[in-house]
Parts: C-alpha cells; sequence; structure tokens
C-alpha cells in the first residue's frame, strides 16, 4: 500500500517503512506525527481525491532534526569586480512511516 501526501509546498510517494527528509517540522526525536492531506492512496484498490481523500491518515515518526546539505550561492556582476558568496543549509526532519489509514 502507498500513499501520495503534501507538505511543506511538496507531494511525496511513501510506503510503510519508508525513510523521507521534508521541510522542518515540528517537533522532537521520537515524536509522531500525523498527515491529513493525503491526496491518493493505492493499493489493490486506488483512491484518488478531489482534492484531498476523506478519511485518510499517514503517520510517521520523527527520527531526526537536521540540516540538508550546504548549497553555494554565488553572484557577480560583470564589471566593477562586485563579487558575493553565500552558503546555506536548509534545516529538514527525517521521517520514518509508520502507518497508512485509508
Amino acid at each position: 500500500m502507498y500513499a501520495v501526501i503534501k507538505t511543506g509546498g511538496k507531494q511525496y510517494k511513501v510506503s510503510e517503512g519508508d525513510l523521507l527528509k521534508v521541510e522542518l517540522l515540528e517537533g522532537a526525536v521520537g515524536e509522531t506525527v500525523e498527515f491529513e492531506h493525503v491526496l491518493m492512496v493505492g493499493g489493490e484498490e486506488v483512491k484518488i481525491g478531489t482534492p484531498l481523500v476523506p478519511g485518510a491518515k499517514v503517520k510517521a515518526q520523527i527520527v531526526a532534526q537536521d540540516k540538508d546539505k550546504k548549497i553555494l550561492v554565488f553572484k557577480s556582476k560583470r564589471r566593477g569586480g562586485k563579487r558575493t558568496k553565500n552558503g546555506h543549509r536548509q534545516p529538514i526532519t527525517r521521517l520514518k512511516v509508520a502507518s497508512i489509514e485509508a
């Protein structure tokens, strides 16, 4: 069984036992998070929401509150020697999907 959930402005296809990284969610390590924005549930019978599947929930456990890998942002102008270099590390939450309820 799998589901498509929406969190942090993105959509993820998840199955039970999957590990995934999403945008930062509130909560401590070990807490359970419930996603009610379920767009689709698949398996033997596919349920597609309009836009959400009524009564469907995905429960996941927070494994880690972490930072993603660093990306470099480099800007320059053609003349005048104007150059700036910045780095950014996006805060993320690592989840393990516990159950899918349709």
